[in-house]
């Protein structure tokens, strides 16, 4: 199944951008790109046309960034 479910918290109102980069560094797909109001949130990213290897989801806030290693297998 290449769909992937990503959760996340919004503490307060920011602007959240979340991007898939492969392991070469490119930006390979924009999941994100706007204020949040605070809350719970879940976006699903659809893998189907990507191959199969190491992707890092990196989430930026205002004052916040954190990456995350996700494998895809097929």
């Amino acid at each position: 199944n290449p769909v992937t479910n990503i959760s996340y918290d919004v503490p307060k109102i920011s602007n959240i951008n979340l991007v898939i980069i492969d392991i070469n560094g490119r930006k390979i797909a924009t999941l994100v790109n706007e204020v949040k109001s605070p809350g719970n949130y879940n976006i699903f990213w659809n893998a189907s046309k990507f191959s199969s290897g190491i992707y890092i989801l990196l989430m930026k806030t205002d004052n916040f960034t954190q990456t995350q290693k996700m494998i895809l297998v097929k």
